[in-house]
């Protein structure tokens, strides 16, 4: 099946309000210009780096949402934050606050408001980046207060072997519990994206379902 057949199928099966970020890590830029052409215009990737050369590549296409969706090290972030080239409007992997300050230092020197999303190693997973459920509230509480940020929720990979959609709950539960207002989870990937929308996601992550195989 083509690129537009998946991406046909996958739209589908989600509910209305519901973001799809369409996974374009390793793919070629001939690859995301194929799913744009569909009427895609979320877009993730996970290094910085790769981004930056096809967010380069790909600056003729108006409209593109770019989504930062890889572990995040404080020194990457000017590589995602750059004056005079694009920037992501996303970042779904702050868990550390060095992180979010260097984000919303970045921001606001460029008049920019980035949208963060905090990564929550729900399943404690010692290979896993993301903080401890119990250390989100706080973590939350002072991101939220940061210039040129915008926190909009919690995002979740769950471990690859078992049933995700506990994993799904405990981080819905955890976003209902915040004393303030988070409209987002970022739940869900190829495998197993209908659990985590049964669990209240509102933004998948889907790549190999759209792309096919990575090489």
């Amino acid at each position: 099946m083509s690129i537009a057949e998946n991406l046909a199928r996958v739209r589908r099966a989600i509910p209305p309000g519901v973001t799809l970020v369409a996974v374009s890590k390793t793919q070629p830029a001939e690859a995301i210009r194929e799913a744009y052409a569909a009427g895609q215009r979320h877009f993730g990737e996970n290094y910085a780096q790769e981004w930056r050369e096809k967010a380069a590549a790909l600056a003729d296409l108006e409209g593109v949402v770019w989504h930062f969706i890889g572990a995040l090290q404080t020194n990457k972030v000017k590589l995602l934050l750059r004056a005079g080239q694009p920037t992501v409007t996303w970042v779904h992997t702050v868990d550390r606050l060095p992180v979010a300050e260097e984000l919303s230092r970045r921001s606001a020197q460029l008049g920019v408001t980035t949208r963060v999303l905090l990564e929550v190693n729900v399943a404690g997973e010692g290979s896993k980046s993301g903080c401890a459920p119990a250390e989100a509230p706080g973590l939350a509480a002072v991101v939220a207060r940061l210039p040129a940020l915008e926190l909009r929720g919690l995002m979740c990979i769950p471990p690859a072997l078992g049933d995700p959609r506990p994993h799904f709950a405990a981080l819905r539960s955890l976003r209902d519990g915040m004393p303030f207002d988070l409209p987002d989870l970022s739940m869900g990937m190829s495998s197993d994206y209908e659990s985590a929308l049964a669990e209240g996601s509102t933004m998948v992550r889907i790549g190999t379902a759209i792309f096919g195989e990575r090489a």
